[in-house]
């Protein structure tokens, strides 16, 4: 079965040691990651690099990950955002979200099933490949 591209993914965190079990699986999912730890940090990472995705973890302040999806979108409009631990279906700016307590599996299915710009997801994949 083919896979969806591979994704240049941001991941903002509060808390590095959390950070590091997500990371891992989003990177054996065959993405590359870039970490960043604290509000300034993922802004001024978005301000460096260009990202396919920007994954906003839990242990982000709920102000923080309320706040950054404007900042990404700001600087790039068309980057996909995900906010994990939040009802994100109410931000006008956050493309997906995962509800408080998500495994990490859920995390990377999750992304997995994103319309993600310029990236076919697997289930478009496999249709497209007539499986």
């Amino acid at each position: 079965m083919a896979k969806a591209a591979k994704l240049k993914i941001l991941y903002g965190e509060g808390d590095a040691e959390e950070q590091a079990v997500t990371a891992a699986a989003l990177e054996k999912a065959g993405h590359t990651v870039e970490k960043a730890v604290g509000r300034k940090a993922v802004e001024a990472a978005i301000g460096k690099g260009r990202f396919d995705l920007v994954v906003l973890g839990p242990s982000l302040s709920r102000n923080d990950r309320h706040h950054l999806p404007y900042m990404v979108k700001k600087a790039q409009a068309e980057v996909s955002v995900l906010v994990m631990h939040a009802d994100g279906s109410r931000h006008p700016y956050v493309d997906a979200c995962t509800d408080t307590g998500a495994s990490v599996e859920n995390v990377v299915a999750r992304i997995e099933g994103m319309a993600i710009a310029g990236v076919i997801p697997n289930a478009a994949v496999g249709a497209a490949a007539g499986r």
